[in-house]
């Protein structure tokens, strides 16, 4: 993913969604310019469903790139002119928009950082673990990406938990193109014990008596953080799991937009350090 060839005289990118204040992406991003020496700028900017070729197309060449969350994910798979990675095509959404501007017509580039970013995220903070089977527990637009990057760690069995078994069942054809055997987990029953569990849910959307159905892999990770622990991070710690929080997912994934966007990269506990630290001056009184 390295692009080596930008050039620094182009230097603004943003995180852009609705709602967005909340988001960490600035106090990543701009702890990686600080560290690579970059005078950069990385902004916020609300944008509402269906609102990103409208924001494209009234950007200057200054602009670089977008790290884009909901609601806008799936919107960049429709953008016109916009080139999709096949990673971003399957997943149904994108999460980075990458902004080339030679000297005729600007190139827009979607891709979709997230898978990558997991299994990048499980190798660094478990380097012992080899992962063959995982239980996913969500199915919505975050338990897409999740499969894809269960995929890429090389996992070849999911099992899939969700409040609503016919969504779950809906991941079945993007498991299929992903290679990957998919099971129905019952929601209602303790969890059969696997190499890893990957939650996508949103953070306290678990009961501890369902955290303990759940919680049965060692080692666990809950794409959400905040708040922190969540109820299965807790369970699942008393159990003795290794426990990864969202950060670290969040923190992979804009190492790799760092390098699609500047074409360098830091290394992934830098954004970790500054995204809790972001987290602690938040809840500072």
């Amino acid at each position: 993913m390295l692009r080596p060839e930008i050039s620094l005289a182009i230097r603004r990118c943003a995180v852009i969604g609705s709602p967005i204040a909340h988001s960490l992406s600035p106090a990543m991003h701009r702890a990686a310019y600080a560290e690579l020496g970059l005078d950069w700028e990385y902004g916020v900017v609300e944008v509402p469903r269906g609102g990103v070729a409208a924001l494209i197309e009234g950007l200057d060449v200054s602009w670089r790139g977008l790290s884009v969350t909901m609601p806008n994910k799936p919107e960049l798979l429709d953008l016109p002119g916009a080139s999709i990675d096949p990673a971003a095509r399957l997943a149904g959404g994108g999460n980075t928009v990458i902004l080339d501007a030679p000297a005729d017509r600007r190139t827009v580039t979607v891709y979709n950082t997230d898978i990558a970013g997991l299994a990048r995220a499980v190798r660094r903070c478990a380097p012992g673990l080899a992962p063959r089977t995982a239980l996913l527990l969500g199915s919505g637009a975050t338990a897409r990406s999740a499969l894809l990057g269960l995929a890429d760690l090389g996992v070849s069995r999911v099992l899939v938990a969700a409040r609503a078994p016919e969504k779950a069942a809906a991941l079945g054809e993007l498991a299929a193109r992903a290679g990957v055997g998919l099971e129905i987990a019952d929601w209602s029953a303790a969890a059969p014990p696997t190499d890893l569990v990957v939650s996508a849910l949103p953070g306290g959307a678990l009961t501890e008596a369902v955290a303990a159905r759940f919680a049965t892999a060692p080692v666990v990770f809950d794409l959400a953080y905040d708040p922190w622990p969540s109820t299965l991070a807790a369970v699942a710690a008393e159990r003795g799991a290794q426990v990864l929080d969202g950060l670290e997912l969040l923190a992979d994934q804009a190492v790799l937009q760092l390098e699609l966007m500047i074409g360098r990269g830091v290394p992934a506990a830098t954004l970790v350090t500054a995204g809790r630290a972001e987290l602690r001056r938040r809840a500072a009184p």
